[in-house]
């Protein structure tokens, strides 16, 4: 299925960015909303990788999980993507991307809690 290899793709981006933010967060100086950067896309890049496993065994409801999964990547996208330009530019990507990256993710979770239980019905 193609949006089961294009989340494959975006989580190994997303793998790939949070272990060069952490490079950065660790020479960096004062550089500590990297770290926050890359803990948050290793974390959500590992999520979407999971809960691509789970569809495919059919452990989570088909849409709901996909929607899910690509929630992952715009709210760990706009998070992460918030705090790097913080850090290397001085501003913003826009007002409130970091938290609204954040509400992305956790109405992600909620999804995923709610994929699975609409799979087992």
């Amino acid at each position: 299925m193609v949006a089961h290899r294009l989340l494959l793709g975006l989580a190994g981006l997303m793998g790939a960015a949070g272990v060069a933010l952490a490079a950065a967060s660790a020479h960096g100086a004062d550089a500590s909303r990297l770290a926050s950067a890359s803990a948050m896309l290793l974390f959500h890049a590992t999520a979407i990788l999971a809960a691509g496993a789970l569809l495919a065994r059919g452990l989570l409801h088909g849409g709901i999980g996909l929607v899910a999964a690509f929630g992952f990547v715009i709210g760990a996208a706009l998070f992460a993507g918030d705090l790097t330009l913080r850090q290397f530019a001085g501003h913003s990507l826009f007002p409130m991307a970091a938290p609204t990256g954040g509400t992305v993710m956790i109405a992600s979770w909620l999804a995923v809690s709610v994929s699975a239980v609409a799979a087992r019905k």
